[in-house]
């Protein structure tokens, strides 16, 4: 500030990451776009919370606070899915964990209120985006209130924020009162149920299920007028008015007549209001906190209202007597035009962590290197958003399912940026994706059809005859990329939806033979129909046929790859003789899962409204015990480890508990020294802890104290990296051992001193997302 000259900031981000200033941090691209409108922007990353110091350390912003709990969650970001702490965070330097509180918007804001009083708040980021309606907490195992609410702030942000933080910011420079923005999408606010804005909008009550509106009793054909009167109770007009005057002349029958009226609202019929001016009630907090059956109701509404084109506003009341207020939530934000993208992702970013964080050599890459940098250090996003609809995933809801994409010239111009800017680069681009590899420039191909669909997923039970799944424009960019001077190699490291692109055999073979480094991320998430159908991602069969053209491809380069499939374990829906049924695929294919994924209810998605309910909101929700669906919940801590042992079954540590398992599910026959059995009879003996591949599929180092292991040396050749999913490279010292790097078994080994073989290499990872994974 003293450099720029500032006595003060419009202003100040709060975040609960460390400050990296580059695209893939929200808090980076929010404080670009503001300063890019003029304003004075300061930035706190990662302040001390147990008192407001911290936050008066740049004094008072003009405007507002901007807070965030970072790139992801508070929770998600301190706790595993068994709901340990963890042991690091990759968004502070050197991974060190406990840089941020837990529930990090309500502590943030408080100090924020704390250091000055009389200044706005304004929530953003991917904790409050996910938590803006009352929704269930995982960590507390009860249903929470909104975040608005429990913070106290005076304005939520929830996906895409840009226009939104720009319009808000405009509106309180000209010295408008925060409480008066009430009309930006994206964003949500309290109101009182009084409040004399209210007036012309129109309200429809989803705060209860199973209650019908008026229906019309069907009339009988075959009744006179004056028989169906007389049924009613009720006299004929028509017959009084002729016995007052039965000398008058007889009526000259006449045609009828179809006059078009418009209703009135007081009849009670159905009335199509403007979706501009409706808004839909969803259940009270104080009704979904104690009853599943409303809250999966209300989950199933807010996923019918998330399409920019069609969705109308939402409201849900909270607390009572004077303290009551509606949680008021505008539509989502319509998606940026590309123009809008290449102009956000085109700013002056540093590409870089803050050099308050560099070593005592000025780098990053020591003790002081942020693993979440380190893994997009060198990639490039390249849109935003997924249409996939997966119910485990939250990207839907922050992102949305219309795909924003940047222009071709912004993308290259970043790979140009990163080549001759970047300190470290190799030649090497280690990503162009985004939520999914293979989305950029996929579409509705009709705009009307897009704004006024409303189904979950555009992908699922099938691709949608409407949807555009051209992948001409993406191959064009890999091409036109990799042939820049100073590009050796562009890798492709966002998950790839294999469903689309089996669509496009020429993408595939592009990808295949140019972009793929020894292995390709997918995600299956699961081989039966039970668990798939929860959580709307195709069958094994889809997998099959990109597998087929994935090994055919990497044949005719001559090359050796491989897939690394990802899985969940414990997923609502999800019956022990899935998961038993999932390692037998797994062992027939050669797979042997290092890190596993269990399913992690995070905040508003709707395999979490299964998880919490026991119903399946894709279904439709009912009272009736013989309508809608019945979700298996995987609870309880031995259940939940049980399925995670399935995932590893060639752990010994598990197989006591499998064994125990499968008697219980009368498939003893699993059990055996056979290629067929899944676990074997005899038992090692284990310490019953759990060990990565990675460690294990390593060369054995000096023993504490600096002497060497006993044993002869490994032989030249066969030592094994700590790299998962891959054999060792073939040195050409000597020849390959028989069978070695066989495709599709991983059962490439080394040798250990003495000649015992070590650990098998990991060759799927079953879930282990990275920082990128958009709150999976």
């Amino acid at each position: 500030m003293e450099q720029l000259g500032w006595d003060s900031c419009d202003i100040i981000i709060v975040s609960g990451d460390a400050y990296v200033d580059h695209p893939s941090f929200g808090m980076a691209v929010i404080g670009r776009v503001l300063e890019a409108q003029g304003f004075r922007v300061g930035i706190i990353a990662q302040p001390d919370w147990s008192s407001a110091d911290a936050f008066r350390a740049l004094g008072r912003p003009n405007l507002f606070f901007g807070v965030a709990a970072g790139n992801m969650d508070s929770m998600i970001n301190h706790y595993t899915a068994d709901r340990k702490i963890r042991s690091d965070d990759a968004y502070t330097p050197g991974g060190v964990a406990g840089k941020r509180p837990d529930r990090a918007t309500l502590v943030y804001t408080q100090r924020c209120r704390e250091a000055f009083k009389d200044v706005p708040v304004v929530i953003g980021g991917i904790e409050a985006s996910l938590r803006r309606i009352a929704h269930y907490d995982y960590w507390s195992d009860k249903v929470r209130r909104s975040i608005l609410v429990d913070s106290k702030a005076d304005l939520l942000l929830y996906g895409n924020a840009e226009r939104a933080i720009v319009e808000i910011a405009h509106r309180l420079a000209q010295r408008k009162p925060i409480e008066s923005i009430t009309d930006v999408r994206g964003t949500a606010f309290l109101r009182k149920p009084d409040d004399p804005a209210l007036a012309g909008w129109f309200e429809i009550d989803s705060s209860e299920v199973d209650a019908p509106g008026k229906i019309d009793a069907l009339l009988n054909p075959y009744l006179t007028t004056e028989e169906q009167a007389a049924a009613e109770g009720v006299a004929c007009a028509q017959a009084q008015d002729a016995t007052a005057t039965s000398d008058a002349p007889t009526p000259v029958a006449q045609p009828i007549r179809i006059v078009r009226q418009p209703l009135a609202k007081t009849e009670g019929r159905a009335v199509t209001t403007p979706r501009e001016r409706t808004v839909i009630r969803l259940p009270a907090y104080e009704q979904v906190k104690s009853d599943p059956v409303l809250y999966a109701h209300a989950s199933r509404v807010l996923h019918l209202e998330t399409n920019p084109g069609n969705a109308r506003a939402l409201v849900q009341r909270h607390g009572e007597g004077p303290a009551l207020r509606d949680v008021w939530i505008n539509p989502p934000p319509l998606p940026l035009s590309m123009a809008e993208m290449d102009h956000v992702f085109d700013l002056p970013y540093a590409r870089g962590p803050h050099p308050a964080y560099a070593d005592e050599h000025g780098s990053h890459d020591g003790a002081t290197k942020i693993p979440a940098w380190e893994m997009i250090r060198f990639s490039v996003n390249i849109m935003r958003g997924c249409f996939g609809g997966c119910t485990f995933c939250s990207i839907t809801e922050h992102e949305g399912r219309i795909i924003q994409s940047r222009s071709e010239d912004s993308i290259i111009h970043e790979v140009e940026e990163i080549r001759d800017k970047v300190k470290g680069f190799t030649g090497v681009i280690s990503d162009l994706g985004g939520p999914t590899a293979n989305m950029y420039r996929l579409g509705c191909k009709s705009p009307e059809i897009e704004a006024a669909c409303r189904k979950p997923s555009c992908v699922y039970p099938g691709i949608c005859p409407n949807l555009n799944t051209d992948h001409a424009p993406l191959v064009k960019i890999y091409r036109r990329a990799r042939s820049l001077k100073g590009i050796k190699k562009i890798l492709i490291g966002s998950g790839l939806r294999y469903d689309l692109a089996v669509k496009s055999p020429e993408y595939v073979k592009e990808l295949v033979q140019h972009h793929v480094g020894g292995y390709l991320k997918i995600a299956p998430e699961h081989t039966e129909g039970g668990p798939l159908s929860k959580m709307m991602k195709p069958g094994i069969g889809t997998y099959d046929a990109f597998k087929a053209m994935f090994d055919q491809y990497s044949a005719e380069a001559g090359k050796q790859q491989f897939l690394i499939p990802y899985f969940i374990a414990a997923h609502p829906g999800t019956s022990d003789e899935d998961m038993m049924n999932l390692a037998l695929w797994l062992k027939r294919n050669g797979f042997r899962a290092d890190q596993v994924q269990t399913f992690y209810p995070s905040p508003m998605a709707t395999a979490t409204a299964m998880y919490h309910s026991g119903l399946n909101p894709l279904k439709g929700i009912s009272r009736d015990a013989r309508k809608g669906e019945k979700v298996d919940i995987v609870r309880g801590e031995k259940r939940r480890r049980l399925h995670k042992a399935f995932l590893r079954y060639h752990d010994a540590n598990n197989w006591p508990l499998l064994r125990e398992a499968l008697k219980a599910m009368g498939r003893a026959d699993l059990i055996g020294n056979g290629k067929h059995h899944l676990i074997p009879t005899w038992q090692p003996s284990t310490d019953g802890s759990y060990q990565s591949a990675r460690r294990s599929n390593s060369t054995p180092g000096p023993a504490k104290g600096g002497a060497k292991p006993a044993g002869k040396p490994p032989v030249k050749g066969q030592i094994l990296t700590q790299h998962t999913g891959l054999p060792p490279r073939e040195t050409g010292s000597r020849p390959a051992p028989a069978g070695r790097g066989a495709a599709p078994k991983f059962s490439a080994r080394g040798s250990a001193p003495g000649g015992q073989p070590v650990g098998k290499p990991t060759s799927a990872k079953a879930g282990g997302r990275g920082p990128r994974g958009g709150g999976r």
